[in-house]
């Protein structure tokens, strides 16, 4: 099955370090998510927007979180505001030709 991209948006409610301690809370949480090969954490603090690109080995996978507590739990949560959540497919072509790190599963 091909590969799945999703890219999570949203605007932050608390100061950087705060924030920077919730991401840390539930970093494990996105760790074990089955099917996810990697996530990609991004925030722009003078902005107060951050999110998140997920890869995930196939669309069982990607809808499998949709419907997780976990998602729902970024969905709902008071200190992140108008998030936007937007599946994607990978063109894989393309992506090797600009070493995108698809079809691999990184680990600390």
């Amino acid at each position: 099955m091909a590969e799945k991209l999703l890219q999570i948006n949203f605007g932050v409610n608390v100061a950087p370090a705060e924030y920077d301690a919730i991401c840390l809370s539930v970093a494990d949480a996105f760790a074990a998510i089955p099917g996810l090969r990697w996530k990609l954490w991004f925030q722009d603090a003078g902005r107060r927007d951050a999110g998140g690109i997920y890869l995930f080995e196939d669309q069982r996978a990607l809808d499998a979180f949709l419907g997780s507590d976990l998602a729902k739990t970024v969905a709902t949560h008071p200190a992140l505001r108008d998030v936007t959540v937007r599946p994607s497919d990978v063109m894989p072509a393309l992506s090797a030709i600009t070493r995108a790190p698809i079809a691999a599963s990184v680990r600390a």
